[in-house]
């Protein structure tokens, strides 16, 4: 039954806050918009969206309980493009570091609130080639994930990664279901250009920002 007046949301989880939020009346759910450089973990039900270009967003879950997450994340291209890569003490790359703590963190937050690493899902979207003028920034971003995801031996259950379209993604950590749009033709044109302007202010942002240090998975 249609009602003009939503239910409350649920409290976020320490932290999100400043995640928005708002109530869809045809999924009759509250959904949570995560932008480039964000993540959003919950337990209460609700759907999680982002639309990636170029970025990647790994939409992982606990099979059991529910508790699921979604990120929206790119490597930091000037220490890829550079012939000088940062590397640190024990040999990593600059921009991989970065990777693996925006995947860690999340994953640290899932099993924080219940999740067993054992039990988690992983699903990737992403990595088009969206910017014919630049590198192939989102085959960067997904030779990493893949890597990432492997190495740290998670169950990859799909993936819609590469081509050249952004994607509009809907997350269901509940029942760990996936609705993928690709944005094609006329419809891509508006769109486009605001994943390319959001995308490019976040890639900006990355090269000025120091690489976090190590986290410590549960």
């Amino acid at each position: 039954m249609y009602t003009s007046q939503p239910p409350p949301p649920p409290r976020p989880f320490r932290g999100y806050e400043h995640i928005k939020r708002y109530w869809d009346h045809n999924h009759n759910s509250y959904v949570a918009k995560i932008l480039p450089g964000e993540y959003y973990v919950t337990r209460h039900g609700e759907i999680m969206m982002t639309v990636v270009g170029s970025c990647v967003a790994a939409c992982i879950r606990d099979s059991i309980t529910g508790i699921g997450g979604m990120n929206h994340f790119m490597l930091p291209t000037k220490s890829l493009d550079s012939p000088n890569h940062q590397w640190d003490a024990t040999g990593v790359n600059a921009a991989t570091r970065y990777g693996s703590y925006a995947m860690e963190h999340m994953i640290n937050e899932i099993l924080k609130y219940g999740g067993r690493r054992e039990r988690l899902e992983v699903k990737l979207f992403g990595g088009g080639k969206i910017m014919n003028n630049m590198a192939n920034v989102g085959l960067q971003n997904i030779e990493f994930v893949k890597d990432y995801v492997d190495v740290e031996g998670l169950n990859l259950l799909a993936e819609d990664l590469g081509d050249i379209y952004p994607r509009k993604i809907l997350f269901y950590p509940t029942t760990g279901r996936v609705r993928v749009k690709k944005l094609r033709a006329m419809q891509q044109t508006v769109l486009e250009q605001a994943v390319l302007q959001r995308e490019n202010a976040y890639r900006r942002s990355l090269e000025k920002q120091p690489v976090e240090g190590d986290i410590e998975l549960f």
